[in-house]
């Protein structure tokens, strides 16, 4: 074991040193940890097969530190290299190993375009990862998510590791997660601690933390022992084996830490050696080397010279020095073998299954099943009447319900975990743990021994909840993940103006949808109370500008979902669902409004927002036109529809098209894309929004008409409070004033279009 901590530490240090990029304290004080972890049997893994379902999850909280995981990896990875070239011995051959296996020839490529991240990632070569990490605070509550997946699924005996240094226990989401798995019971949680006082500025922890683990973690419930030398292997190895083999009675999350020095062995010590390598090919770097020489005979190209003059220089000594560490390696047999037959050992002892697994293998899953998404089929339940009142919230609720009930009785499982901040009930995602015809309902998670439960008892952890939903929704159980996904969605509410406490979570989900090679589960991200409609709260709680934050990700990673009515909701749901992305923004309103009659008012049916926009109004073709509006949410559309008679009654010839969801339109065929927006309604045309102009964005076609758009934010003023009718009085999308700015928008028209002809003609 010495002697392969030895190589890691060369191999952390060569990497950053012919980077000149990285952080080598953290990376080298954790080596101790990270060793004993893979190796004593306190995890249970295998390096061959990443994609055993049942094995043990590891997640580098920490991820700023993946050089040690990088290095580790290349090391295990070259002694079953060796082996199955000296033995052929399938035993030691990884699933797809030029694929997936990191060997050393890899580190050459840290830190650059399409080789090995600066933090952590679940690509191909680093599925040992399971999530991305590296922002502080966002790797522990994905942990939860990942160990509360796997009690849910009834395979509570796989556990999920997480390595983090004690300033990035410093965070909110950090205490919220630790509060929420206390709460949740994941005693198959185990948290690692490198307790060595330093984070990046100039001053110790303990100067500005108060108190030890014991305190930090233990005062949460959590169960901790602790290792005084974190570098020794004895105590390191007896604590790992120690709170691994812990099974409390009282089912709480476990930790242990390990006292260590940031820096150990890099000559260069606490927050100096945090992101911070040595100069390259400097004095104090080559004396790290001397050590290593010294004991092994390490042959080090240009040892104790300067840094080569150009780039190709760099990479050939780069190269060599790596290979000079290799074989060290390659000349102790008796290590290699030791190294290989002990990962084989170990991954041999990965379950093929687990008994209480309530799952199945992938190969069926409820997620296959067309019914999920066939809205027109849906029960007619989930459609009110024309002139019923309800809010869009409630069919939230109602198709919640509806499809857990699906999955209970089709499948014998849920397909949503949902989540809210205290705020279950207050924005409906509970309807996802009630009944619905004759199934009684998953209920709530956890609470009075309800292991089955779909309702997990949050209080306000708004960063944790995001976190634990989306390592929940990465937890794919299935025997091939490359082509089913076998878990559990997600979903978490809370009002749209705190959008912005699950956007950091939610970004590191949609990275990892775009590059890790398994099939991954959804979020669903539920905006609720948003617009001004949340009127008796007043501004603090309005989501007129915070919703914008669904819209901060690339093309494909997020649909957002705008469904006015309640009969839009499940339509919205069905049709985003079905499609291969990741994020689901659903944004929901408080008031109760009325269902419309479409058939009277000449509207399409409600099936129509599928498409995510639709024609409510179109020009009549013998008259002069006025324009056309594209509107979204509640309160605008419905007063919108108010006005339908009057429109006619004044003769206002204009074309009005509600948008339900940019990115489900998109999805359109051109020609019906075409209709809904023509040439000429890309000069003649602006928006009718409760949100800010600048979240319709992709329907405002010119700065000429934005002058036009009636919104929320028409006076760049954040609005006040009051009731429903005096907010949306004061924010311009009553009735009254959504007509004035009609007529407005149409007696300009000539004088709109005639700025835009002397814009054409200052063009020539």
């Amino acid at each position: 074991m010495e002697k392969a901590k030895d190589i890691v530490d060369q191999l952390i240090d060569l990497i950053l040193n012919y980077r000149q990029s990285g952080h080598p304290g953290g990376s080298r004080s954790k080596v101790h940890m990270l060793l004993s972890l893979m190796l004593s049997g306190a995890m249970r893994w295998d390096i061959r097969h990443p994609k055993k379902p049942f094995a043990d999850r590891f997640i580098l909280s920490a991820g700023h530190t993946i050089p040690l995981v990088y290095c580790t990896l290349a090391l295990l990875d070259e002694t079953l290299r060796i082996k199955y070239a000296q033995t052929g011995d399938p035993r030691y051959l990884m699933d797809e190993a030029d694929m997936n296996m990191l060997v050393w020839e890899d580190l050459l490529s840290f830190r650059r375009r399409g080789g090995l991240s600066g933090h952590a990632e679940i690509t191909d070569k680093t599925l040992f990862i399971k999530f991305n990490t590296g922002p502080s605070g966002h790797g522990s509550p994905a942990a939860a998510g990942e160990a509360l997946a796997l009690k849910r699924a009834g395979a509570g005996e796989v556990k999920v590791f997480m390595i983090e240094g004690e300033a990035g226990l410093t965070p909110g989401a950090v205490h919220e997660t630790m509060n929420s798995a206390w709460g949740l019971n994941l005693d198959n949680l185990v948290l690692l601690v490198d307790w060595n006082d330093f984070g990046i500025d100039n001053h110790k922890v303990s100067d500005v933390v108060y108190g030890t683990p014991e305190d930090w973690i233990g005062s949460h419930g959590w169960h901790v022992i602790g290792a005084d030398e974190g570098s020794e292997w004895a105590s390191v190895t007896k604590a790992l084996l120690d709170i691994s083999a812990l099974q409390p009675a009282d089912h709480k999350p476990k930790a242990a830490w390990f006292k260590t020095r940031k820096g150990r062995g890099y000559l260069k010590y606490d927050n100096a050696s945090h992101g911070s390598p040595h100069k390259m090919d400097s004095e104090t770097f080559w004396e790290t080397k001397k050590p290593f020489v010294d004991k092994y005979g390490a042959e080090f190209k240009n040892y104790l010279g300067s840094a080569p003059a150009d780039e190709a220089g760099v990479v050939e000594e780069f190269r060599a020095n790596l290979s000079a560490v290799m074989d060290v390696l390659k000349a102790d047999q008796d290590l290699v073998d030791f190294l290989a037959n002990r990962l084989v050992e170990i991954g041999d002892r990965v379950p093929k299954s687990v008994e209480s697994f309530c799952l199945g293998d992938g190969q069926k899953t409820p997620f296959m099943d067309e019914r999920v998404y066939d809205f027109e089929n849906y029960p007619s339940a989930l459609y009110k009447k024309p002139g019923e009142k309800a809010p869009n919230r409630a069919a939230l609720a109602d198709w919640g319900a509806w499809v857990n009930a699906f999955g209970a009785e089709n499948y014998g499982r849920p397909l949503f975990i949902v989540s809210s901040a205290d705020l279950a009930g207050s924005t409906n995602i509970a309807g996802f743990a009630k009944s619905y015809n004759g199934f009684p309902g998953y209920g709530w998670y956890g609470l009075n021994g309800n292991d089955e439960g779909v309702l997990l008892p949050q209080e306000i952890t708004e960063f944790a909840n995001a976190g634990i939903m989306a390592g929940l929704a990465v937890t794919n159980l299935s025997a091939d993940p490359e082509k089913s996904f076998e878990g559990f969605w997600a979903a978490s509410s809370t009002y749209g103006s705190f959008s912005y406490l699950k956007y950091g979570m939610a970004r590191l989900l949609s990275q990892m949808a775009q590059d890790c090679p398994w099939k991954l589960g959804k979020v669903l991200w539920v905006a609720g109370h948003s617009g001004p409609e949340t009127a008796d709260d007043s501004r603090t709680h309005f989501g007129i500008f915070a919703p914008g934050v669904t819209q901060l990700f690339p093309k494909g990673s997020v649909i957002n979902l705008h469904p006015w009515e309640y009969n839009e909701v499940p339509v919205v749901l069905g049709a985003a669902l079905k499609l291969d992305v990741p994020i689901i923004a659903l944004h929901l309103t408080r008031p109760s409004i009325e269902i419309p009659d479409r058939s009277t008012l000449k509207m399409v049916s409600h099936f129509e927002a599928a498409k995510g926009a639709y024609i409510v109004r179109d020009y009549e073709p013998e008259k002069p036109r006025g324009g056309t509006f594209y509107v979204q949410g509640t309160s605008a559309m419905a007063n919108v529809v108010k006005m339908l008679t009057t429109l006619d009654e004044k003769d206002l010839n204009i074309k009005i098209v509600y948008v339900s969801s940019t990115q489900l339109f998109e999805q359109q065929p051109e020609s019906y894309q075409k209709k809904i927006i023509t040439a000429a309604d890309r000069i003649d045309s602006t928006v009718i929004t409760t949100q800010s102009r600048s979240l319709m964005k992709d329907w405002i076609f010119n700065d000429n008409n934005l002058a036009y758009a009636i919104s929320s934010d028409w006076d760049d003023q954040w609005r006040t409070g009051g009731t429903l009718d005096e907010v949306l009085d004061e924010a311009h999308l009553s009735p009254e004033w959504i007509l004035k700015g009609i007529e407005r928008f149409v007696a300009d028209r000539d004088d709109r279009l005639a700025l835009f002809r002397k814009e054409l003609s200052d063009c020539k």
